[in-house]
């Protein structure tokens, strides 16, 4: 992988080339980095160009200016697809990645090749009840985080992933987060229900871990419901983060929906 820094951005991102081949961006969850997707890079780089990258106030891309936010995601990665020459894309998002890439299809919707969101809710359609349900069990884990980092990364570890591996793999990531980057991850609420979903001229895919929190389930089942076109898969033996919980399972079931297999 070739790092690289998105000029005029805070992004650093990730690249295995093959100009060729068709491209895939996958974008981490909260607290984590690009690392999180070593399986899946490993998996796709052979047929596939593959991208990942830090969101802002993660991993590399820490060193902000006045006016960067997550809210501009979007914009970094359309700029990012501009600099790589890419036309279209498929975008896979874990978490707040899911967020962020339903963002970018919401605002540039014929760059997207497919959209496979795991463990994220519905930002067109986010029924405000839930959302005050989530933004609560957040600001719990934030009050954590401000006490020790290393007390909310032990406890975030437990609910986002179910394998040792992952929640050790995961556990580093948390503790290596600073506490000043909250700051954007507060700002995620003003990408919600902002847009109507119209005809979608990509297939979607809609996933969570069986082991996942009740909230995060039941949300994906009411996307996949107001969008019966969509796919969605719960997968066996995982938590929050599918991809890093059982990587094969997960690599297997996103290669057969890239390649349009049912």
């Amino acid at each position: 992988m070739i790092e690289k820094h998105l000029s005029g951005t805070p992004i650093h991102y990730w690249i295995k080339e093959k100009k060729s081949a068709e491209s895939i961006l996958f974008i981490h969850a909260a607290f984590a980095d690009h690392t999180s997707f070593d399986e899946q890079i490993k998996f796709f780089a052979n047929e596939y160009q593959v991208i990942t990258l830090d969101l802002i106030g993660h991993g590399k891309s820490i060193k902000t200016h006045k006016g960067d936010s997550i809210t501009k995601t979007a914009d970094y990665i359309f700029k990012l697809l501009e600099n790589e020459a890419i036309n279209k894309i498929h975008l896979v998002g874990i978490s707040i990645g899911a967020i962020i890439i339903q963002d970018f299809a919401n605002k540039f919707p014929d760059k997207v090749a497919s959209l496979c969101c795991i463990g994220g809710y519905y930002i067109n359609n986010f029924d405000p009840k839930l959302q005050k349900e989530n933004s609560g069990e957040q600001v719990k884990m934030m009050l954590k985080a401000i006490i020790s980092i290393k007390w909310f990364a032990k406890s975030n570890k437990l609910i986002s992933a179910v394998t040792p591996e992952a929640q050790e793999k995961f556990y580093q990531m948390n503790i290596r987060f600073k506490k000043r980057s909250f700051i954007y991850l507060a700002q995620l609420t003003k990408l919600v229900n902002k847009f109507n979903t119209t005809n979608r001229n990509y297939p979607v895919m809609i996933g969570c871990g069986i082991y996942d929190n009740p909230v995060a389930i039941k949300v994906a089942n009411m996307w996949h419901e107001s969008e019966p076109k969509s796919k969605l898969i719960v997968f066996e033996n995982a938590g929050h983060l599918v991809n890093m919980d059982t990587p094969q399972e997960f690599n297997k079931k996103l290669f057969a929906f890239i390649k349009g297999d049912n």
